[in-house]
């Protein structure tokens, strides 16, 4: 059965959410002072006015387009982030781990490139590895 939500405030102007079968029932429920404030108990409620949601299909193609940019330019300042911070050694990644995990070589923070079973193999050694979400560097950055 479909119900109605109302945001709902009691004397004292504690806000809390309410359901209704419709407006009618939320009325008569007030009326008869049947809901009661959940922080003080008053029962003296109102509804909170509140915006319809409606968003079009417009409007969600530009929200969904604005957080796939935000995603897209956190990826690459992570990128930066690591390039300018981190040695790239490239196809050697589980070799250099490995050398600096066992001390072999100087510890360092390293970036690469593995197999997904060169990295199963190193979490397996101890090694601590994380994959990178890594973005192309595209023109418009």
């Amino acid at each position: 059965m479909p119900m109605i939500h109302y945001t709902l405030h009691c004397a004292g102007y504690h806000e809390f959410e309410g359901w209704f079968k419709d407006s009618d029932a939320f009325e008569e429920q007030r009326h008869k002072k049947k809901i009661d404030c959940p922080v003080c108990g008053s029962r003296k409620i109102d509804r909170v006015p509140s915006v319809p949601n409606i968003a079009s299909s417009r409007w969600q193609d530009a929200v969904q387009a604005k957080r796939a940019r935000t995603l897209r330019q956190a990826l690459h300042d992570l990128r930066r982030q690591v390039e300018s911070t981190h040695e790239n050694v490239g196809l050697r990644f589980a070799e250099e781990a490995r050398k600096i995990h066992y001390g072999e070589t100087e510890a360092r923070g390293i970036y690469g490139e593995a197999s997904s079973e060169e990295a199963r193999d190193l979490l397996d050694e101890g090694i601590a590895v994380t994959p990178l979400p890594w973005i192309e560097e595209s023109k418009e950055n």
